[in-house]
């Protein structure tokens, strides 16, 4: 398989990217050609392009499996397997999230909930748990808003993104118009 120029820099970058979504480079490349090939692509067709090993390949294929990225696809008369994404581009980002959840935030979220039901030793350790509870509301606040961006579905929440900063403006003139009723700044 021959990648354009077009297609080799978009690899590439999702490549560096993969580090940020949370899986290595290689998986994130192998990511992007899934993605950006209109034909089901062969485990081989991927290693030959990356110019990886296919145990390398075949490693990261699992990992993008797990993460539901992925899936295999039939080919009829192919003994090869052959894989294509495992949904659209909303889809596919909405996985990301919710995996990188999963690895994240809740065991965060456990850990702070633990912390919080000890009783503290002292003063220092009364503030300490103020600050941790601070956390733990933002983090349950931010999940539960997540939770709710991701069930409006890709219309609604292309129409959310292009209001934009004209919430934050509304948000503003609400405050003007009702002082004192202000939101937590």
């Amino acid at each position: 398989m021959k990648m354009t120029p077009l297609i080799t820099s978009a690899v590439m970058h999702f490549g560096e990217m993969g580090s940020r979504w949370g899986f290595n480079r290689t998986v994130g490349q192998i990511l992007a050609l899934i993605v950006l090939n209109e034909e089901p692509i062969s485990a081989q067709e991927i290693a030959d392009a990356l110019n990886i090993s296919r145990g390398n390949t075949s490693m990261g294929l699992k990992e993008l499996q797990s993460w539901r990225l992925v899936k295999q696809h039939h080919v009829p008369g192919e003994r090869k397997e052959f894989f294509v994404p495992a949904g659209d581009i909303w889809t596919l980002a909405n996985r990301v999230f919710e995996e990188r959840r999963k690895r994240e935030i809740d065991p965060t979220m456990s850990l702070l909930r633990d912390l919080l039901l000890d009783a503290p030793a002292n003063e220092k350790e009364a503030n300490a748990q103020h600050k941790l509870n601070e956390i733990h509301d933002l983090l349950e606040s931010i999940t539960a808003w997540s939770e709710e961006l991701q069930n409006l579905g890709p219309e609604k929440l292309n129409t959310l993104m292009k209001l934009g900063s004209g919430v934050g403006r509304m948000l503003e003139l609400k405050d003007k118009l009702l002082p004192g009723k202000n939101s937590v700044n």
